[in-house]
């Protein structure tokens, strides 16, 4: 799943070990999410938005990824 935290983390100058300590995981963890091979938990996602002081929605880019699987159905 597409999210925004690595643009988000940038533009607030932390380090993903940084990231990970505020919102409890490893930095494992934050590049995984970053590189789109994890989808964070709900609680996951609303801590990051906390921290980033977005919606989850915007977090997680939602109206896009929901476009995007929307459309793999439409080829079934």
């Amino acid at each position: 799943m597409k999210t925004k935290v690595k643009e988000l983390r940038t533009a607030a100058k932390m380090t993903q070990q940084q990231l990970a300590d505020v919102v409890h995981v490893s930095s494992r963890t934050i590049i995984s999410i970053e590189k789109e091979q994890y989808s964070p938990s709900l609680m996951l996602a609303y801590r990051l938005a906390q921290v980033f002081n977005v919606t989850v929605e915007d977090l997680c880019c939602l109206k896009e990824n929901k476009e995007l699987e929307d459309s793999q159905y439409e080829d079934l």
